[in-house]
């Protein structure tokens, strides 16, 4: 990674936030930013199949509405309403007592020999978690790395980890841009409490700021 590089930061979780840090002096200072709402843009037939689902029942198609925890649900009941793969009875009967269907999904993909219906369904969201976290990483030009947080990435590590894992694939598959996207590393955020952290740290540069403001009084102007 570049030192001092900027930062990008897509957090999948109950919805996508996106976010990007830029280097200033002796810091970085956050841009946020409302990309998770921004068009989805399919690159298989899958894919395309999951945006015509999505937009039939919302109308329009975000990159929030499929990667996220609402999104995996989605793309779970797409697939399987197209015919991808059958529905074991157990994982159909334990959904239609569930209320976080998210959490039933994930557990389904981490347990030994997961079905072909959920191997599926994660084998698209990391698909498009790569593709997504790869253009803004090209889109901000962040050199110095992308950073997954929220509460999905930290509960798949082991399918991001793969060797030959979607997420890489589509986060690296940039045509002429493919050598510089394979030199931009890629973290997870495991932290439980990251935003509390940042709020903290938002506070205490705000405050050192506020007491240099009124502690210290300017003996004259620089010259323009």
């Amino acid at each position: 990674p570049e030192k001092q590089g900027t930062l990008a930061v897509i957090a999948p979780g109950t919805g996508l936030g996106e976010a990007f840090l830029l280097w200033e002096r002796e810091g970085y200072r956050t841009c946020i930013s409302e990309g998770g709402h921004a068009g989805f843009s399919s690159s298989r037939p899958i894919e395309a199949e999951l945006a015509h689902y999505v937009q039939e029942i919302e109308g329009y198609a975000s990159a929030e509405s499929v990667c996220s925890g609402m999104g995996l649900p989605t793309i779970y009941k797409c697939l399987k309403e197209g015919g991808h793969a059958e529905e074991p009875a157990r994982l159909r009967e334990q959904l239609a007592t569930a209320e976080d269907h998210t959490t039933v999904l994930v557990q389904a993909a981490l347990s030994p020999a997961p079905c072909e219906l959920i191997d599926l369904t994660f084998t698209v969201f990391t698909s498009i978690l790569g593709s997504q976290a790869g253009n803004l990483a090209l889109t901000v030009v962040a050199t110095g790395g992308v950073f997954l947080a929220g509460g999905i990435p930290p509960r798949i590590i082991p399918m991001l980890n793969r060797e030959q894992s979607t997420f890489r694939r589509t986060f690296c598959n940039r045509g002429v841009m493919t050598e510089v996207m394979e030199r931009i590393p890629v973290h997870v955020v495991t932290h439980p409490h990251v935003g509390l952290l940042g709020a903290y740290w938002t506070y205490q540069v705000r405050t050192s700021q506020m007491f240099l403001q009124e502690k210290c009084k300017p003996v004259f102007d620089a010259k323009s």
